[in-house]
């Protein structure tokens, strides 16, 4: 399930009041969400989180569901 905090961080980013965003949801799908959008957004999240994303671990990113999981993963247990 994708966090709030996640999505408006992305939905900010790409200028969206709202946009229906799941696990499954890819950047293709979303209005707006390009490739320079996609670097905008990773920025965004890795200041909105205090994290860092390796390359590696962004290029291997399919949807939204896995950059959450990423995000999880970074930030250990609340």
């Amino acid at each position: 399930m994708i966090a709030d905090r996640l999505k408006k961080t992305i939905l900010r980013q790409l200028e969206l009041d709202d946009w229906e965003v799941t696990d499954e949801t890819t950047a293709s799908e979303v209005p707006g969400w390009d490739s320079l959008s996609h670097v905008k957004i990773i920025t965004a999240v890795e200041s909105e989180y205090k994290i860092r994303f390796q390359t590696m671990e962004i290029i291997r990113l399919k949807n939204i569901g896995q950059l959450q999981s990423l995000v999880d993963k970074k930030i250990g247990p609340g």
